[in-house]
Parts: C-alpha cells; sequence; structure tokens
C-alpha cells in the first residue's frame, strides 16, 4: 500500500481538505477518510458498506468487474485443480504454501486434535431434533471455550487454537447429522484425507457401509476451496468486527457462523434447492418463472443467479459448473431437480434481460446442485459452506489481531428520530 503523495480535495465551509489517495498492490484506490471527523466534523453514510474498506488486507484480492479471485496471490483456478484443501487453509492462515514437512506436521496435528471431548454429546442429545444444524454447530463452537483452557503463550494458544478448530468443525458436523438422525457417531480415521474423513463420518453406516468415491471426495475438495474466503463479506466482516473487541476466536468464529447462516449469504444454496423445489411444484414451468423474475412488480426471484459484486462471470462457478457436469456424468444421477435445474440455466444463459443485466448463474447455482449430488441433506448445506470458510476467517482473524493500528469497530450514525421531548406521565398520555 502506497500513498504516493497524492490526495482528494474536500472542500466544505470554503475550506479545503485533503485527504489521502491510497494505492493497493493490484493498482486499486482508496480515499482515506480516517481522519475526516475529526478535521471536518462530517461522517460518510454508506449503507451496506458497498463503497468503505474496514480494513487493509493481504488475503484475498478479487475484482468483481474482471472475475479475480486470488488466495494470497494464486488464483483460485490453479488452487482448485492442484491443490488439497489442507494446503488451501495453511496457505490462508500462514500466508504461504507448506513446504512436505510443514503439511505432514499440519496433517499429524489435524489428525491428533480431531476427536471432540465425550461430553459434547450431551450437549447435542439435548437439542430439540427440529433444531438447525447451523444453530447447533454455532452454539458448539462457542461451547469449546468451555472444554479447552488457555494455554502459556499466546503464540502456542492462538496455533493449537487454529489447528483444533480446522480439526473438529468438520466431526463437530458430521455429529449433529448423525445425532439428528438418530444413528451413532462415527469417529475421524487418521488414514483418510480431510474431505474423504468428513464424508465417511456422516455417511459411514453399520448396515450399509460408505462407499468412497474419488469424483465425490474431488466434488468436496472443490467446493471446500472455492468457499475457503471472499474478502470482506458479510460474514468474515462479522468476524473481524466480533474479534475487534478482542474475544477469543472461538467467540469470533461462531458469530461468523451466525451471519452465514442467512438465505442472502451462506443460505443462498440451500435456497437454489427451494426454487427448484417450488418450480417443479409448479408443474416444472420455467418460462413463468423467468417471467416472474423480470418482473420489477413481483416479488420472486431467481436464487444463484448475479451476484452483489461480481459483475461478470463469478469466477467459482465456472469451475463449480464443470465439477457439476462431471459429477453427475460419472455418478450416473436420475434427479428431476437436478435434470430441472439445467434447463433453467440453459434458458436463462440465452435470455437478453439476464446477459444485459450480467445475471449468470453464480457459485451457488451450480453448488446446491453438487451438494445435492453428493447425497449432503439440503439442511447441512450452510454447515458445508462454514466448513469451507472456516480457514478464511481464522486468516482474517489473525490478521486484524495482529494489526498494530488496531480499533475496536465503532460505527457512526447518521440520527434521524424524534429530537429531545419531554416524558409524559401515563395519566396525562
Amino acid at each position: 500500500m502506497s500513498t504516493e503523495n497524492e490526495y482528494i480535495t474536500l472542500i466544505y465551509n470554503d475550506q479545503s481538505f485533503k485527504l489521502p489517495l491510497l494505492t493497493g498492490s493490484e493498482g486499486e484506490k482508496s480515499i482515506d477518510i480516517s481522519n475526516l471527523r475529526s478535521e471536518t466534523g462530517l461522517i460518510t453514510l454508506d449503507k451496506g458498506y458497498a463503497n468503505t474498506g474496514s480494513c487493509t488486507s493481504s488475503i484475498t484480492f478479487m475484482d468483481g468487474e474482471k472475475g479475480i479471485l486470488r488466495y494470497r496471490g494464486i488464483p483460485v483456478e490453479q488452487l482448485a485443480e492442484q491443490a488439497t484443501f489442507k494446503e488451501t487453509a495453511y496457505l490462508l492462515i500462514n500466508g504461504r504454501l507448506p513446504n512436505k514437512e510443514e503439511l505432514s506436521d499440519f496433517s499429524v496435528l489435524l489428525n491428533d486434535h480431531s476427536l471432540v471431548h465425550e461430553d459434547m454429546q450431551l450437549f447435542y442429545q439435548n437439542f430439540p431434533r427440529t433444531s438447525h444444524p447451523m444453530g447447533i454447530l454455532s452454539s458448539m463452537v462457542n461451547a469449546l471455550k468451555s472444554f479447552y483452557p488457555v494455554l502459556q503463550t499466546v503464540e502456542e494458544e492462538i496455533n493449537i487454537t487454529v489447528t483444533r478448530l480446522l480439526a473438529k468443525i468438520r466431526t463437530m458436523a458430521a455429529m449433529s447429522y448423525k445425532i439428528s438422525r438418530g444413528h451413532k457417531v462415527v469417529y475421524p480415521r487418521p488414514d483418510l484425507s480431510y474431505c474423504a474423513n468428513f464424508l465417511n463420518m456422516m455417511f459411514e453406516n453399520p448396515v450399509k457401509p460408505y462407499q468412497m468415491r474419488t469424483e465425490v471426495v474431488n466434488a468436496l475438495r472443490v467446493f471446500w476451496i472455492l468457499h475457503a474466503d471472499h474478502e470482506q463479506n458479510c460474514s468474515t466482516t462479522t468476524v473481524r468486527v466480533v474479534g475487534s473487541g478482542r474475544v477469543n476466536l472461538y467467540a469470533a468464529i461462531s458469530a461468523g457462523i451466525s451471519a452465514l447462516w442467512g438465505p442472502l449469504h451462506g443460505g443462498a444454496n440451500q435456497a437454489v434447492i427451494k426454487m427448484l423445489t417450488d418450480i417443479m411444484q409448479d408443474n416444472g414451468d420455467i418460462h413463468k418463472s423467468i417471467k416472474r423474475a423480470k418482473d420489477k412488480n413481483d416479488s420472486f426471484r431467481l436464487m444463484g443467479f448475479g451476484h452483489r459484486v461480481y459483475k461478470t462471470y463469478d469466477p467459482r462457478a465456472i469451475i463449480m459448473k464443470k465439477m457439476c457436469d462431471n459429477l453427475l456424468d460419472k455418478l450416473h444421477i436420475t434427479d428431476p431437480l437436478l435434470d430441472l435445474a439445467k434447463k433453467l440455466e440453459e434458458v436463462a444463459l440465452k435470455d437478453d434481460y439476464f446477459v444485459e443485466h450480467n445475471l449468470y448463474p453464480n457459485v451457488d447455482f451450480y453448488s446446491g446442485i453438487v451438494l445435492r449430488a453428493i447425497g449432503i441433506p439440503t439442511n447441512m448445506f450452510t454447515v458445508m459452506f462454514a466448513i469451507s470458510r472456516l480457514p478464511g476467517w481464522i486468516a482474517q482473524w489473525k490478521e486484524s489481531i495482529d494489526d498494530p493500528n488496531w480499533k475496536i469497530c465503532r460505527p457512526r450514525q447518521l440520527f434521524i428520530g424524534h429530537k429531545k421531548r419531554d416524558f409524559i406521565p401515563i395519566d396525562k398520555r
């Protein structure tokens, strides 16, 4: 980041104020308004923070106009093609790819910390069976602090806590599913990869042993890598904001999970499946749905199309679409809902309105189809997202607490309520 002695001049009340113009490593420009209020008495109003940079970061770069997404400088396309999820997690958290020895040590630590304290099963069993897995996961991640005491040094505490979270979250997610079904909990195996271990814990059954397929493991690997981080989105910002109060990592991640739960964020792929189900129940009338989506007076939306940031094709969607097509072909799956999704995609991509408004299928559209194809229950979709986003959340949290210019997050507001008025006693109202 550099200033290059460039400034933006703000004129207010016949006075000129210089605001530094900062340049990022990719040439993007930013106006530094850190001293705006102290110098002018003004604040900025930016609902949804669409034009506000809340921090500087060296983790993820994205360009929505050009369809670029990179983790620590490495294109997400290369990671999806060549990296393991563990390598990607290490990259995000540590800022570089691990060598063979470091990756081996990291794998050992993940195996060592993959088991969950037996007493936690009592917590799971006391949630109502109708509880959503995301609510359970958020609560249980927060509860981890009670089971694992603080270590002696700050560095040791952070390293072990980070590894513990990465290792246990997949175990805890699989446990929530098994217990909700009344099934016996399946424990992690040291001989399986990170992705394969999760699938085995989810689907292994004494009556019908789970048949591990390479295509399914690879699909989950790609899904998790593509969702590992995505700059300052809703849940990541939540982790940073909560973390700015110097809470423990478990509490910050728990807050991020809750933020991710929403249908406009992590729940979008689940919303895609619900939308497809609704269309199916309406006689599969795709053209009617397309027409409704283009009607400004109709509240109906085609979930999984368009993106808040990307103004061209979501680069993750290109990879996920390829993965989706390959997976469905290899598994020989016959599913009317998946067939409907492919037809909807085909019609939308040929519609001038969708093309002109850059409403391309995004990663949520294809990821919902992929998760359904590999057998993940719909109510577990956002949990899958949470597992994948964990390395990014950890990296963002760690970067924020290491920032020497750290400040607790405390936005301002523009008050539009009543001016001062007197209290009226109840007998005179």
